[in-house]
């Protein structure tokens, strides 16, 4: 029954003017990347992962919060993109302008995988921004080296370039999400449990607009009632043979 189902979706895939794909941590998780939840082994085991995921958070404990995510970074230090991220890359190449890819994750998988343009809602975890409003003097080459750095002249922080508890998802790369969800033909929601919004809702808004949505996941997922076919199984298995050139 699933390779009959494999077979559907791979027609669907070359039928689709333009196909979007949402990624979730499943798809990281494949490549050994830990759950915000599983990196807090050891030392970290100690702290709630919400006070470390919140603006009250930094501001409180600032040298505790940037210490996790240096922590965070490094953990990701030998991982490599998987075969879920290599098909994706590698469709992207042989069919330009055929796929828009959003994530959910922030760990620059899809990138250093090759794929390009990527819609990354909850942000980048190697980046950093400003605390708050930069003024004039508040650049990012110029901070002061501390945990966290801030601006020598006016003792602004530097955070983490992520979405936070609490905190809007960034509005460009969210619209250019939502467009893409609204004009593709097809949809793939890989390695998700479709449970986080508003980044599940974009499978909403692709049904909504006629296009075909398939989710791909080894476990029954939120979104899988919305779904034209759910096939069961991770996204590096399933990805290669359904975007085969």
């Amino acid at each position: 029954m699933q390779e009959h189902f494999l077979e559907t979706v791979r027609g669907w895939v070359r039928e689709a003017g333009h196909i979007a794909v949402l990624t979730g941590a499943g798809v990281s998780a494949e490549s050994g990347v830990p759950t915000f939840r599983d990196a807090q082994t050891g030392y970290w085991a100690q702290f709630r992962a919400e006070d470390m995921a919140t603006e009250a958070g930094f501001r409180a404990h600032p040298e505790q919060v940037w210490d996790w995510y240096q922590h965070r970074r490094q953990l990701m230090d030998g991982v490599q993109p998987n075969a879920g991220h290599q098909a994706l890359a590698q469709f992207q190449a042989a069919h330009p302008g055929r796929l828009t890819l959003i994530t959910q994750n922030v760990d620059g998988l899809h990138q250093r995988a090759g794929s390009t343009g990527v819609l990354c809602l909850h942000g980048d975890l190697f980046a950093n921004r400003w605390l708050d409003t930069p003024r004039n003097c508040c650049h990012i080459d110029d901070a002061v080296a501390g945990r966290p750095p801030t601006c020598e002249r006016c003792g602004n922080q530097l955070r983490p370039g992520v979405v936070w508890f609490g905190e809007m998802l960034p509005l460009a790369v969210f619209e250019a999400a939502e467009r893409a969800a609204q004009a593709c033909d097809l949809m793939l929601v890989v390695g998700t449990a479709g449970a986080v919004y508003p980044a599940a809702g974009l499978a909403h808004q692709a049904r909504s607009a006629s296009a075909r949505v398939v989710v791909l996941n080894p476990n029954p997922s939120e979104l899988d009632g919305t779904a034209d076919a759910v096939l069961r199984g991770t996204s590096a298995a399933l990805l290669p043979q359904l975007l085969a050139a």
